[in-house]
C-alpha cells in the first residue's frame, strides 16, 4: 500500500460499505442488505483501503473477513457518524424543531400496541413535524437505520440486533413486553387455577413466527429455556392469524401483551405460566450523535409516555 497522504480524505458512503460488511459477515450479504451487487461491495472496499491506505480485507476461505486496520478504521467511522449526527442536531435545533420529518422503522407488535399513542400525542405536540413509519426488524432496520431512510428505530432485543454496548446507537428501553401462554378455550389447561409450568405444553402444536424474525426467535428461545423444543405446526407473524389459529384449535402460542385487543372477545383462555413471566425488551434506538435533534427528541419522550401508559393500563391487569 501506498504511504497515506497527512491530508487524505475518506468517502463517508464506503465506510458506511465497510460498517455494514463488519455487520453482516460477508461480501454477498453485504450487497444484499445494500441493494448491491458482490463485486460493487467488493470496489467500494478496494477503493477506501486505496485511500487509507491499507488492506481493509483478507481472504478467508471462500469469503472475506476484516483486517486489523479495518476494525481501527471502523471506530474512528463510529466517531465520525456520531459527530455528523450531532451537527445535524445542532442545525435542527437552530430552528427549534417545529417543522421537519422524521421516519420510525418499528416491528409490527409494536405499531399496533405501541406507536398509535406515541403518534397522536406527537401530532398535537409538533402538528407541522410529518412522521412515517415503515414494518422492519434487526438487521435490515438497522441497516436502514445506518444509512438514513430511517431516522428512529423501535425493536425488540434477541440475536439480530445490535448489543447495548453498541457506540453507533443511542437507546432508551421503552417496557418490557410480557408474553402470555395462549390455548383454545377447550384446552385442558384453559381456565386452570394457579400457575403451569411451560413444560407441560412441551407435547402440543405450538404457533411460533418465522426463525429469522423476533416474534420466532423469542418464542423459540423462551420454550428452550423451558427445557423442550416446540413442536411447530405453523410458522405466522401475523397476530391475528395468530389469534385466529388457536381459537381454532390449530395449537398453542405465545402472543405479546402489546397486540392484547387483537385477541380480546376471541373463544382464547390465557394460561399463566410458573415463575416470571416470558418476556421481550422493547427499546428506541437512534444514531449516537442524534439524540439531541428536537424532533427526535420528541419522539422518543412521546414514546416512554405510551410506554409508560401501556404499562399501567394492560400489564397491570
Amino acid at each position: 500500500m501506498e504511504q497515506v497522504s497527512e491530508t487524505f480524505t475518506v468517502d463517508l458512503r464506503r465506510l458506511t460499505v465497510l460498517r455494514e460488511l463488519q455487520r453482516r459477515g460477508s461480501l454477498a450479504r453485504t450487497a444484499e442488505a445494500l441493494h448491491l451487487t458482490p463485486s460493487a461491495v467488493s470496489q467500494q472496499i478496494a477503493a477506501l483501503a486505496r485511500e487509507v491506505g491499507a488492506p481493509l480485507t483478507e481472504r478467508d476461505g471462500r469469503g472475506v473477513r476484516l483486517t486489523g486496520q479495518a476494525r481501527v478504521l471502523l471506530a474512528h467511522a463510529d466517531l465520525i457518524a456520531a459527530q455528523l449526527e450531532r451537527a445535524r442536531a445542532d442545525l435542527a435545533a437552530y430552528g427549534e424543531g417545529g417543522r421537519g420529518s422524521v421516519t420510525v422503522g418499528c416491528f409490527s407488535s409494536g405499531i399496533l400496541g405501541l406507536l398509535p399513542g406515541a403518534l397522536r400525542a406527537l401530532g398535537a405536540r409538533l402538528p407541522h413535524v410529518r412522521v412515517d413509519v415503515v414494518e422492519s426488524e434487526p438487521p435490515d432496520l438497522f441497516t436502514a437505520l445506518d444509512g438514513g431512510q430511517v431516522d428512529l428505530a423501535v425493536a425488540v432485543d434477541f440475536a439480530a440486533g445490535p448489543p447495548h454496548t453498541d457506540r453507533r446507537y443511542s437507546r432508551i428501553d421503552l417496557l418490557t413486553d410480557v408474553m402470555d401462554l395462549v390455548v383454545p378455550e377447550d384446552h385442558r389447561l384453559a381456565g386452570r387455577d394457579g400457575a403451569v409450568p411451560l413444560r407441560e405444553l412441551a407435547a402440543d402444536a405450538w404457533i411460533v413466527g418465522h426463525p429469522r424474525s423476533c416474534v420466532g426467535a423469542v418464542a423459540r428461545a423462551v420454550c428452550a429455556t423451558a427445557g423442550f423444543t416446540p413442536d411447530i405446526r405453523h410458522a405466522v407473524n401475523d397476530w391475528a392469524a395468530v389469534a385466529a389459529l388457536v381459537e381454532a384449535g390449530a395449537g398453542v402460542a405465545l402472543i405479546p401483551r402489546l397486540v392484547r385487543p387483537l385477541h380480546d372477545g376471541r373463544r382464547l383462555s390465557v394460561v399463566r405460566t410458573e415463575g416470571e413471566p416470558p418476556s421481550r425488551n422493547v427499546f428506541a434506538a437512534v444514531r449516537t450523535g442524534s439524540e439531541d435533534d428536537p424532533v427526535l427528541a420528541a419522539v422518543r419522550e412521546e414514546l416512554r409516555r405510551a410506554a409508560d401508559e401501556l404499562m399501567i393500563a394492560v400489564w397491570a391487569t
